[in-house]
């Protein structure tokens, strides 16, 4: 089992997924689709609060999407901001690579692909002009099997971005989504 840092909070996804955050990578998260909307720093202190309300008040360790937005619009409205919830402040967080590299087992990068796919599939189909990919340093070293960075981590790093680049253009055709990974 692994254990889940002190500063972090798991959030459920809607397909079920579990992704820990920290009160810091949630507030880059809100802040990155709040752009030009409100201030970063009132974004920030908000998610702080409602992540320490959620880890600290009610002792909880794992939240869903839905309730999180549902506590940050309150706490925003309680500052006088105008909040209205759109698909866009509800987009899924982004797929984690070194999960896929880690539930592909064995077949290493035979079986990482195709789940790959269907993870930006999975973005697509929920009507996101972004499609967010994180972990991607730990899922190279993983499908490489490598303890240390090595030149062919790099090469399977470029990989890895190339064919998801390829992916987006093929499954996105004129959606204008763009590409993130980190």
């Amino acid at each position: 089992m692994i254990w889940l840092a002190g500063d972090c909070l798991v959030f459920q996804l809607a397909n079920g997924d579990k992704i820990p955050f920290s009160s810091e990578m949630i507030s880059v998260e809100l802040i990155g689709e709040s752009t030009g909307k409100f201030e970063p720093e009132i974004i920030r202190h908000a998610a702080a609060a409602v992540f320490h309300h959620f880890k600290e008040d009610l002792q909880r360790d794992t939240v869903t999407i839905g309730e999180f937005t549902q506590a940050l619009e309150k706490a925003l409205r309680g500052l006088g901001l105008q909040v209205i919830a759109t698909e866009e402040t509800t987009r899924p967080l982004p797929g984690d690579l070194a999960r896929l590299a880690n539930e592909s087992g064995p077949g290493g990068e035979l079986h990482f692909y195709p789940r790959l796919r269907a993870a930006l599939r999975g973005q697509l189909n929920q009507s996101s002009r972004l499609v967010h990919f994180r972990g991607l340093r730990p899922c190279v070293k993983q499908l490489a099997g490598a303890q240390r960075w090595s030149p062919r981590c790099d090469s399977l790093r470029d990989q890895i971005v190339d064919y998801l680049r390829n992916c987006l253009c093929a499954e996105s055709a004129d959606q204008g989504c763009s590409l993130v990974v980190e």
